[in-house]
């Protein structure tokens, strides 16, 4: 089989020669940094993965914010980022430490409409120009899967919490309801016409919807204001979807999301990912729960690759029998950060196909 073979085969819970073969995010800066003393070749990977053409960056603002730094000492710099964001980062592998948020650009209901009529307009040839448009049409032609994620600006609080911030935006369910129903309503109208578009140009494998909506022991928005204010936006978008032919639809989300996963569900979302273990999300658990209906990827304990071979393999056996009833891709839940070693990366990888 080819690699898009496999992993519709592996979704439709169809037979297939083995599992995808995939790994999502691989290293922190700092983890590659210490790999490259630990004999890792960053031309020479050494393992060949299933090939998935993901793309995640066509929904950002555009154009882009520019880059503005405000203050900066030794070790911290202050900016405004490329989504409008004024943020405080260390200096020293700033893509892998928790940035401070100074300032978030949407204030007011005016700011909002400024920022969504200046920078969310949905012209797919705008954004990809045309190199990127033939580019996106070669791919009616395809062995490998193609995913398009929507990344930070797809979906109905991920985005909205870019906006206006976490504190900012929980409040507004309570202060505002309207305003947060413009907003969501905003972004499915972009999701649907970035889409149309799309669509016209190619076909797609999994389309996805980015929330990043849980912590550690629950989701940031209890599941009665998601029912209320979030499933109609999605089910207008996947339905949207599956009149064109968009048959795997997926929501990337951190944290406990137990509760979340039925109305996901009911909107027609049928993949979902990373299921970190650290917040008890456990994929066996879940396939029993509530069973095929809902495809998986990730869920493996990168915590595993730090504590070595034994870890590894006991982490492996765990998920293994889900991994046979199909409908999952098994990876570990996040980048990997600098406490995992080389040698137990290779170790991982390789023992990886035998649950395959």
């Amino acid at each position: 089989m080819n690699d898009r073979e496999r992993l519709l085969a592996n979704l439709r819970y169809q037979s297939a020669d083995r599992a995808p073969y995939r790994i999502f995010g691989g290293g922190w800066p700092e983890t590659i940094d210490r790999w490259r003393g630990e004999g890792y070749d960053p031309q020479q990977p050494g393992y060949a993965l299933d090939r998935w053409d993901w793309h995640g960056g066509w929904f950002f603002p555009h154009p882009a914010f520019r880059r503005e730094v405000l203050q900066e000492d030794e070790r911290t710099i202050l900016y405004v980022n490329h989504e409008g964001i004024l943020m405080r980062e260390r200096k020293d592998y700033q893509h892998s430490s928790m940035p401070q948020f100074v300032r978030f650009p949407v204030e007011t209901r005016a700011d909002f409409r400024h920022f969504w009529s200046a920078r969310m307009q949905a012209d797919l040839a705008a954004r990809l120009g045309p190199q990127g448009l033939a580019e996106l049409g070669a791919y009616r032609q395809r062995d490998g899967a193609l995913i398009v994620i929507a990344d930070r600006w797809g979906g109905f609080f991920g985005p909205l919490r870019n906006l206006l911030g976490v504190e900012r935006l929980c409040m507004l369910f309570y202060d505002d309801p309207a305003w947060v129903e413009e907003m969501m309503d905003a972004d499915a109208d972009f999701l649907i016409q970035m889409m149309d578009q799309l669509l016209d140009v190619t076909d797609i494998d999994v389309f996805g919807f980015w929330e990043d909506m849980g912590y550690k022991t629950g989701p940031l928005l209890g599941p009665d204001l998601v029912r209320r204010y979030m499933l109609p936006r999605y089910r207008r978008v996947v339905d949207f979807l599956r009149r064109r032919g968009v048959e795997f639809i997926s929501l990337d989300s951190d944290g406990q999301i137990t509760s979340l996963i039925p109305i996901w569900l009911e909107a027609g979302i049928n993949v979902l990912y990373p299921f970190e273990p650290q917040a008890g999300m456990d994929v066996a658990a879940v396939r029993r729960e509530f069973g095929r209906d809902l495809r998986m990827w990730g869920g493996i304990d990168k915590r595993a690759l730090a504590w070595g071979p034994a870890a590894i393999d006991a982490e492996l056996a765990r998920v293994a029998p889900v991994v046979q009833d199909g409908g999952y891709v098994p990876f570990p839940d996040h980048s990997l950060p600098p406490d995992v070693s080389w040698a137990n990366y290779c170790y991982f990888m390789e023992r990886l196909p035998t649950i395959l």
